[in-house]
């Protein structure tokens, strides 16, 4: 019976590897060549992948075995060009896989885990490949090659070498083995934060239960409740959606409420049983180290810094050293008002980390008089996401015209074609922006394809770009009463979230380069932050707010006055922001950073003693525990590397110091250095030489010191 099963699965995949019945594997018509999503199921990626892959290898064996001598374009633009099936049916399936999953979806994605990193391996593995491209990278001197096919060069040869390709008999099969098990555990992890995300429900069932929570906070919740089939009565709930749990941190009334909240917010992946994160997270480090060793690297650490800007983790903590004892100072200085505030309220309960929101946000209230029940109606979501298309056309002539008719994956997506200050089509932008159940949380950008100029076909490619956002959907103002149909409203921390994330987009639909590996983001991990941190600036401009933080209701223009107030507020908070951030870097850091081949057996008495020595105030917390850090563990890409956000900030803080002293925001001489260098020129320069051709020089870090108000503002 188990053999008729197994025959009749086969024989189904094999019928699903037929182009004429696989959606993913014929040409894809719809306009820009958007996938056909609406066709799409998860049975489909199985047999889709085994094509792709055998493809794929069947391009690099002709490309290994050919006669002729390597060249430039025989051997370094042709494996630039290969696998391009693959690489649009990968970005399709993970692009589902984070935002429209389903148990089909995630029993597909464990299966291909192991198999796709085995792929993987045996790309980067390629010896006759790794030979012509060896050659070609001795000779690189005497090549002839301009300044981008050098770069292609060098980076696929370092990212040959950092992937095992010099590695020979049991180490390179070791190599292997280690590669694809780290896949499947990566993804087990990835699922077990989605299950508790997922899975938790705050249920707040009348006005008692609601004390505190102002409108904007009580409609995202009715709307969770909603979407979770509870429509009885006046239930509410609360989810672990950063864009609801926050918010009902900062005002419950409910001092056990929030407790209940924030410690299912800071367990999640800690629950012993199915969902345990915690072995996955201790097999995961010590796979990492086995990594680390077999390439020559003393620790996990040492080989992830050995490809970016910082260089080394010496250079990290040299960061950590200029930003953590001020950042200290400051969330003392913070601790000392909320304690004040308590006090005069006669709180005699001592603070904890539940109550740090709530008591920070009366501060706010009392001391600057900015309410984000106040601010929520001036940022509405649609005008929003205009301001930042406003800011992207002022800046780089960009123009977002909505597509209804364009393929998407979900309703909650809106697509808009792109088009540049002559009127030429450039890309696609994909925005996503709420939660909903089967999506991961946090923000991020993706492509479903990326910009090049070096197709098989030879046409140039056109990029299209998702972001994905995780607000909390607004409710129907009529269904409680007001008359009206309330657009989602976004907090201030929501609306940099968004211009963040279009930031990354910009990158990817503003790249120019000739070849797919340099395309967009696929730069050093501590510069991809820079394009997506320093656009955040903008929002937080006087004349962007002016012309677009209109109230919801009656469209009048954010009074002069609470702009003027939201100015003065705008370090409050820094302190806390940056102990938890940097907190979470330096345990990162300390955790890969171990020369010890065994990690921690015990990984919450790890953090503790690991941020007791550093004197971290534990009422403040951290933005991410091991056991949900998704950054992490969740893949290796900013594994050994979340310290990126703060080097970045560093770019970003000195790269808006050249719009200030141009003393126009967008000012069209420096937008037009920014967009070359910093969001046009990919991976085509090493990014230290990007930025100093932007700014003039090397960056500088009192920038970012004073703008988090941990130096003496300048005076003007």
């Amino acid at each position: 019976m188990a053999s008729d099963t197994r025959d009749a699965r086969e024989a189904g995949a094999a019928g699903l590897a037929a182009p004429a019945v696989n959606p993913l594997l014929q040409a894809w018509t719809a306009p820009h060549g958007l996938p056909p999503f609406g066709a799409i199921r998860p049975a489909h990626f199985e047999p889709a992948f085994e094509v792709a892959m055998r493809e794929h290898r069947a391009e690099l064996a002709a490309l290994g075995a050919q006669a002729a001598a390597p060249d430039f374009d025989n051997t370094v633009a042709a494996f630039d060009r290969a696998g391009e099936r693959l690489a649009r049916i990968t970005a399709v399936f993970h692009n589902l896989a984070a935002s429209a999953t389903d148990d089909a979806l995630q029993a597909v994605q464990r299966r291909l885990a192991a198999p796709l990193a085995a792929h993987d391996n045996a790309v980067w593995m390629d010896e006759a490949v790794f030979a012509r491209l060896d050659v070609l990278h001795r000779r690189r001197d005497a090549l002839g090659l301009d300044d981008e096919q050098r770069r292609l060069l060098e980076r696929l040869h370092l990212d040959f070498v950092r992937s095992g390709a010099r590695l020979d008999g049991a180490a390179r099969a070791r190599y292997g083995a280690i590669m694809e098990e780290l896949a499947t555990l990566t993804t087990a992890f990835a699922q077990n934060v989605l299950h508790d995300e997922n899975a938790y429900r705050l249920v707040l069932r009348d006005e008692t239960e609601l004390a505190g929570l102002p409108p904007f906070v009580r409609a995202a919740a009715r709307q969770a409740a909603l979407e979770r089939g509870l429509a009885d009565g006046d239930v509410h709930v609360i989810t672990l959606s950063r864009s609801l749990i926050v918010p009902f941190l900062s005002f419950s009334a409910w001092r056990d409420l929030r407790e209940q909240a924030w410690r299912a917010w800071v367990t999640r992946g800690e629950h012993a049983g199915a969902h345990d994160n915690r072995p996955l997270v201790r097999r995961i480090l010590a796979l990492r180290h086995e990594q680390a060793r077999l390439l020559g690297h003393a620790s996990y650490a040492e080989y992830a810094l050995a490809d970016t800007m910082a260089g080394t983790p010496a250079a990290v903590q040299a960061l950590f050293d200029e930003v953590w004892p001020r950042a200290l100072a400051a969330v003392g200085r913070e601790r000392a008002e909320l304690a004040a505030a308590m006090a005069e309220a006669g709180e005699t309960a001592a603070l904890e980390p539940w109550d740090w929101r709530y008591w920070a946000e009366k501060v706010r209230q009392t001391r600057y008089a900015v309410d984000d029940a106040e601010l929520k109606p001036y940022f509405p979501l649609p005008a929003m996401v205009q301001a930042a298309f406003d800011c992207a056309g002022r800046l780089f002539g960009l123009r977002f015209t909505a597509r209804e008719d364009l393929p998407v994956y979900h309703p909650d997506v809106r697509a808009y074609e792109v088009a540049d200050a002559g009127g030429q089509v450039i890309g696609v932008f994909l925005q996503d922006n709420f939660a909903r159940p089967g999506k991961r949380s946090g923000a991020w950008m993706s492509a479903l394809r990326v910009q090049h100029r070096n197709a098989p076909d030879g046409h140039a490619v056109r990029p299209v770009i998702l972001n994905n956002n995780n607000f909390a959907r607004g409710a129907d103002a009529a269904a409680a009463g007001s008359g009206a149909a309330a657009p989602t409203l976004l907090s201030l921390d929501d609306v940099r979230t968004l211009f963040h994330e279009f930031g990354h987009g910009l990158h990817g639909l503003l790249s120019d380069v000739g070849y797919r590996t340099l395309s967009g983001t696929a730069v050093l991990r501590d510069f991809v932050e820079l394009p997506s941190q320093l656009f955040e600036h903008w929002i937080g401009e006087p004349a962007v707010l002016r012309r677009h933080a209109r109230h919801w209701r009656s469209n009048e223009p954010m009074p002069e006055a609470l702009l003027g107030r939201l100015e003065a507020a705008r370090r409050f908070g820094q302190g806390y922001e940056t102990v938890r951030f940097t907190a979470s870097a330096m345990l990162d850091m300390a955790v890969h950073a171990r020369a010890d081949a065994e990690p921690p057996a015990d990984l919450a008495a790890f953090e503790t003693e690991t941020l007791a020595r550093l004197g971290h105030p534990v009422v403040a917390g951290m933005n991410h525990r091991l056991v949900h850090f998704q950054h992490l563990f969740a893949g290796s890409a900013y594994a050994a590397g979340y310290y990126v956000y703060l080097w970045a900030e560093v770019l970003d803080a000195d790269a808006w110091q050249a719009f200030v002293e141009a003393g126009d925001p967008f000012d069209a001489a420096t937008a037009a250095r920014l967009r070359r260098w910093i969001y046009a020129s990919g991976n085509s320069v090493e990014p230290g030489a990007a930025f100093a051709a932007f700014r003039g020089r090397a960056p500088r870090v009192e920038p970012m010191l004073r703008k988090k108000g941990l130096l003496p503002a300048v005076a003007a």
